[in-house]
């Protein structure tokens, strides 16, 4: 493709999504240097329509833990096409079946049923409902700078006003306390909290780590309240943080967990709620179909769900993060040590690793500066002052160093163009 018709795409693209898409946006991507439509993308890698191919370690925010387009999942996607697409919803679906098995087969304690849908907010809508209607409350505590969508219920229990405020009324009863702080956790479940919903590691506040006796802690406080405990692990789970579910690193067995992202394999939208015997009874038990979906749970669906299982376990992903991410984080605190004064702190968690710059501006002239040298790395949408380094976890050693070298380059490079802080 020649550069004028590269040119005429990419303009045609950006008045497209002026027009049609999301104006905002548009301005967003065009000054961030991200105007070239994407083309293709395989394994650790997303190429452009000019051809130019750029390191992922934003992956999908976790959706791509397999890669892009991988094998094994792009296969069983297909064969299953060739057979159904969708639900008829008048027979029962074996895919579906087996997909739950195959989920059951990794959950978290007894956890054993699955209600399998879109996405991660719709996990966290149906979770909500799950914990009100088991326990007959009204009330959900969540997290300052937590995040489990922009739906309705999921956005009440997220903790960035800023995302919250033009769509209020939401939820009333809803309080939000600082993550780690189980005191403040305790001094706010009441005996009308349904639940606490929490993310293992906060991902977009920035990759906040809590320390490792605060979830066993928030456990007693919701068993002596009489509370359920939902896990969001929509970003963490099937191996992003060196275990199958990050609520393994802390032996704390969750009531309720959400997950979507590396579900569907980086193939499908997959999102998917799952709780034990009792909840599950509350829910379904007296009206099946009191929560329902038309497109959840589909055969295409749960073909991805099924390979990707069986090929997370097969390439040993969970380990390989878990080695992998030590070596990441060291090399970024080696990052912290030469730049003291611009960067404030780095922390993570298997292959989930954010730098804290002490202003957002460094932040973003160091994405920036990746994306000039082929390295996508994320923005944290609830502290801009923190990117996030979140590769597919088949990432090969030394793709993993060549980001790390790049993103050395990039701050030195930021750190040129702005200065030192005063």
């Amino acid at each position: 493709m020649n550069n004028s018709e590269i040119e005429r795409i990419s303009e045609e693209t950006i008045d497209k999504y002026r027009k049609y898409v999301n104006p905002g946006m548009a301005a967003i991507l065009g000054f961030s240097g991200f105007a070239v439509p994407e083309d293709s993308a395989e394994g650790c890698y997303i190429t452009d329509i000019s051809g130019r191919k750029f390191l992922d370690c934003v992956g999908g925010y976790g959706a791509f833990s397999l890669g892009h387009r991988n094998p094994d999942v792009v296969a069983a996607v297909k064969a299953q096409l060739d057979k159904e697409a969708l639900k008829s919803h008048f027979f029962m679906s074996t895919e579906l079946a087996d997909a739950c098995e195959a989920l059951a087969s990794v959950l978290p304690g007894d956890i054993c049923y699955s209600f399998l849908c879109n996405s991660g907010t719709e996990a966290v809508e149906g979770a909500l409902k799950c914990a009100r209607i088991h326990t007959g409350r009204s009330e959900y505590v969540g997290a300052i700078n937590g995040f489990h969508g922009k739906s309705y219920g999921s956005l009440s229990v997220s903790g960035r006003e800023v995302y919250k405020a033009p769509f209020n009324p939401l939820l009333e009863s809803t309080k939000h306390v600082p993550f780690g702080d189980a005191a403040a956790m305790e001094a706010a479940v009441s005996e009308n909290t349904a639940a606490v919903i929490l993310e293992l590691v906060q991902g977009e506040a920035g990759v906040n780590v809590a320390d490792g006796d605060y979830f066993r802690k928030v456990r007693e406080i919701c068993d002596k309240k009489g509370a359920l405990l939902i896990f969001d692990e929509v970003r963490t789970a099937f191996g992003r943080t060196g275990k199958m579910f990050a609520s393994e690193h802390y032996g704390v067995q969750p009531d309720i967990v959400t997950m979507a992202k590396a579900l569907g394999g980086g193939v499908m939208p997959v999102g998917a709620f799952s709780a034990g015997p009792e909840i599950w009874n509350s829910m379904f038990g007296r009206n099946p179909y009191l929560h329902s979906t038309t497109f959840g749970g589909n055969p295409l669906a749960c073909a991805a769900v099924i390979a990707a299982i069986e090929t997370t376990k097969k390439l040993g992903v969970v380990e390989r993060s878990a080695k992998l991410g030590k070596t990441l984080l060291e090399n970024l605190k080696g990052l912290q040590d030469k730049y003291p004064q611009v960067i404030k702190d780095v922390r993570g968690l298997g292959l989930l690793a954010g730098v804290e710059f002490v202003h957002e501006d460094y932040a973003s002239m160091t994405i920036a500066c990746c994306g000039k040298r082929d390295l996508l790395v994320a923005y944290s949408l609830n502290n801009p002052k923190v990117i996030r380094v979140e590769p597919p976890l088949i990432i090969e050693e030394s793709e993993l160093d060549t980001a790390v070298k790049i993103i050395y380059e990039a701050v030195g490079e930021a750190v040129e163009m702005l200065g030192l802080p005063e």
